[in-house]
C-alpha cells in the first residue's frame, strides 16, 4: 500500500496518534530526514560552541584586547544560535510542502525538494520566521509573568495560613502552588504561541504572503492546545533522553580524565564545547518529530475545520480546478503548484451601464 493512502486518515487525530503518525513517518524516513533537520541545527551548534568558549572565557582574561575578542565571540555566537532557530522555522515550510505532496501524489520526501520549495519562499519564510520568533518571545513573557504571579499568590496565602497548619500541610501546597503555576503559565504559552505555528505552513503549502498566512494561521490554531503540548513535551522527553545516551560516554572519558561532574563545578573548556555539541546532535535526532509533528498537526487542523481529506483524495484523482477571470474560490488548495500563486483575488470587471447585478 502507497504511504499516501496508509497515511491519510478520515478521522481526526488525537495526541497520541498524532505522535504515533509521526514517529513511522520518522522511521521511514529517517536518514532523509536528519539530512533535511542538519543544516539548521549544526547552525546553532557552532553558534553554542562560539557562545560557551566565549562565556567561560570572558572572565578568566585579564588582557583587553582578548576582553573585546570574547565580547564579539559572545555576540557573534548569539546571532548564530538565532540565526539556526530561525532557520529551522523556515526549513518546517519547505518539509510540510513536502509532506502534502507525499499525500497527494507519493511524491518521495528527499532533501532537495524540501529546500526547492524552501528556496521558493526564502525571504517571505525569513520574515514570517522573525515575526513567529518575536511572538513566541512575547508569549514566553506574559506566561512566565501569569506564572510567578499565581505562585506568588499562592505563596502569600501559604505563609498566611502558616500560622494554624502544620509544616508537612504547607510543604503540600508548595508543591501544589508551584505545579499550579507552572500549568497556568504553560497553558497561557500555547495558547497564545500556537496561534502562530502554522505560519510557514500556510506560505508554502497554500501560497499565501505573510501577513495573510498569520491571519491564516490564527484561525486554524483554536482547540489545538492540548496536542501542540503533548506534541512539545514528548519531543523534549526524548530530545533529553537521547541526550542521556548520548552523554553518558563523554562523562565517563570526563570522570577518568579527572573532570569533576558535579553541577557546581567548572568543567574544561573542551568538556563544555562537548557537552553543547553532542546537545545539538540530540536536536538533530529529534528535530524531524517536531518537524513532522507540526506538519501533521496542520493537516489535521485542516482536516477538522475544513474536510481537508476528502480534498486531499479529490486532488489526487481530479485534474487541477480551472482558473476563471474575476472568480476566486472560497477555500485554499490543498497544494498550490505555481510559484506565482497567491491567496490576492483580482479585481472584478466593470459592470456595463444600464445593468442589473452585471447582467444585459
Amino acid at each position: 500500500m502507497p504511504l499516501a493512502e496508509s497515511e491519510l486518515s478520515l478521522a481526526p487525530l488525537g495526541a497520541g496518534d498524532l505522535i504515533d503518525r509521526a514517529v513511522r513517518l520518522y522511521r521511514r524516513h529517517f536518514f532523509t530526514l536528519i539530512r533535511i533537520a542538519a543544516p539548521p541545527v549544526l547552525v546553532s551548534a557552532a553558534g553554542t560552541a562560539i557562545f560557551t568558549i566565549a562565556v567561560r572565557e570572558i572572565g578568566a582574561t585579564d588582557s583587553s584586547a582578548r576582553l573585546l575578542l570574547y565580547v564579539l565571540m559572545l555576540f557573534g555566537g548569539s546571532i548564530i544560535v538565532v540565526c539556526g532557530l530561525l532557520f529551522s522555522l523556515v526549513v518546517m515550510g519547505g518539509a510540510t510542502r513536502n509532506l502534502v505532496a507525499h499525500l497527494l501524489w507519493d511524491e518521495a520526501v528527499s532533501f532537495r525538494s524540501t529546500y526547492r520549495a524552501v528556496k521558493s519562499r526564502f525571504w517571505g519564510l525569513l520574515w514570517g520566521s522573525i515575526l513567529m520568533g518575536l511572538w513566541f518571545g512575547i508569549s514566553g513573557w506574559i506566561a512566565f509573568f501569569l506564572a510567578y504571579m499565581v505562585f506568588l499568590l499562592i505563596m502569600v496565602a501559604v505563609i498566611g495560613f502558616g500560622q494554624v497548619m502544620p509544616s508537612w500541610m504547607i510543604g503540600i501546597f508548595a508543591v501544589v502552588g508551584t505545579f499550579a503555576a507552572l500549568s497556568a503559565g504553560l497553558i497561557l504559552f500555547f495558547l497564545l504561541a500556537g496561534r502562530m505555528a502554522y505560519v510557514p505552513q500556510a506560505m508554502l503549502v497554500e501560497g499565501r504572503t505573510i501577513t495573510s498566512a498569520i491571519g491564516r494561521s490564527f484561525s486554524l490554531a483554536s482547540g489545538n492546545i492540548r496536542r501542540l503540548m503533548a506534541m512539545t513535551l514528548f519531543t523534549s522527553f526524548a530530545t533529553y533522553s537521547a541526550l542521556a545516551i548520548l552523554i553518558i560516554p563523554l562523562g565517563w572519558y570526563g570522570w577518568l580524565n579527572g573532570v569533576d561532574l558535579s553541577p557546581f563545578a567548572t568543567q574544561p573548556a573542551w568538556y563544555s564545547v562537548c557537552y553543547e555539541v553532542i546537545l545539538q546532535c540530540s536536536h538533530i535526532l529529534l528535530a524531524p518529530i517536531w518537524m513532522l509533528g507540526l506538519s501533521l498537526l496542520y493537516v489535521d487542523e485542516r482536516v477538522r475545520h475544513e474536510g481537508y481529506d476528502i480534498e486531499l483524495m479529490a486532488a489526487r484523482q481530479l485534474t487541477e480546478m480551472p482558473e476563471l477571470p474575476g472568480v476566486m474560490s472560497p477555500f485554499a488548495p490543498a497544494l498550490v503548484t505555481r510559484r506565482t500563486a497567491t491567496f490576492v483575488a483580482p479585481p472584478p470587471a466593470p459592470m456595463p451601464p444600464q445593468s442589473v447585478l452585471g447582467l444585459r
